[in-house]
């Protein structure tokens, strides 16, 4: 394998003209430089100069090599100046995972805002399945992910940076004996029929254990995994159900909405990355976007009421 080092030293010398004159120009002394031409034709296995009088001229070898190193160079200085932008964040591609309630209000705004501060960095975004993508974080096939897990959660090598809490509500259709209550103590919930909103995994383990802590397990006779469609059959009377607040944004008109507690359940939401990619400065500035997005939501209890109230209620 040719010497990149040695190639450059070739090409020295065919453009100065002289051993002596490429030496003066790198900083080598004629001997050195001659010792580099001489191992650089043995890794060739060919001649790469012939004497011409006091002089040398390159061989057709030698001439071939030249061109090449003239390329290499080239490419390596490209390769530099990418570099260069990429650890600026002028350029670069991250590759981003989310759930689905956390698109339009966390993700959606920070890539906006990405967008405007590192216009040249592309980010390839997928709507995760199932609704916690950490995997896809940990086996390297994203740069960031937003889960549901809480930061003391994260293994080594990752970084989980708690994004908001978003508590769970009850879901009551109109006219059930709770929906007058400013506040449902979970408790009476015990005896219901629950429609069932969220699959197995982190978001419906908070549901479980707040339920185990009041004393009862969910009799869930419907399932659906969609927060539109859930609401839809607890309108149509079919059960009451506890849905994340960020699930709520699109309210079904046959529905109220109460703040639950003893205890009131809520699901962590973080951005997951591994520890060695916080190098980028654009996933940073994606992390610190996710922040303000996350800030800019204020607390989603205070929705809870003041656009619930069904009419009559």
């Amino acid at each position: 394998m040719l010497d990149v080092r040695r190639l450059q030293v070739l090409r020295a010398v065919v453009t100065s003209g002289t051993v002596t004159a490429a030496a003066t120009h790198l900083g080598y002394t004629p001997s050195a430089v001659s010792q580099q031409i001489a191992a650089l034709e043995r890794q060739a296995g060919t001649a790469l100069f012939e004497r011409v009088g006091r002089g040398v001229r390159p061989t057709a070898a030698g001439l071939l090599l030249t061109e090449h190193a003239a390329l290499i160079s080239a490419a390596v200085a490209r390769a530099e100046s990418a570099l260069a932008d990429l650890r600026a964040g002028r350029t670069g591609r991250l590759s981003v995972r989310y759930f689905a309630t956390a698109g339009s209000t966390l993700v959606a705004p920070a890539l906006a805002r990405l967008r405007v501060e590192h216009p040249g960095v592309r980010v390839d975004l997928r709507l995760s399945d199932p609704d916690d993508p950490f995997e896809e974080v940990a086996r390297g096939r994203a740069d960031l992910a937003v889960v549901v897990r809480s930061p003391d959660h994260a293994g080594d090598g990752f970084r989980l940076v708690r994004l908001l809490d978003d508590p769970y509500a009850a879901v009551l259709p109109l006219g059930h004996p709770l929906a007058g209550e400013e506040v449902v103590d979970l408790h009476e919930l015990a005896g219901e029929q629950w429609v069932g909103s969220e699959p197995p995994g982190p978001c419906l383990e908070p549901v479980l254990d707040s339920c185990a802590a009041a004393g009862f397990s969910p009799d869930f006779v419907v399932q659906s995994e969609d927060y539109a469609t859930a609401q839809g059959f607890v309108a149509a009377g079919l059960g009451v159900g506890l849905m994340p607040m960020l699930g709520l944004r699109a309210r079904h008109p046959g529905v109220v909405v109460r703040r639950v507690r003893g205890p009131e359940p809520f699901r962590v939401i973080s951005a997951a990355v591994r520890e060695i990619a916080l190098e980028q400065p654009a996933l940073r500035a994606l992390l610190k976007a996710l922040r303000g997005a996350a800030c800019a939501t204020g607390p989603l209890t205070e929705e809870v009421g003041a656009r619930t109230a069904a009419p009559g209620v």
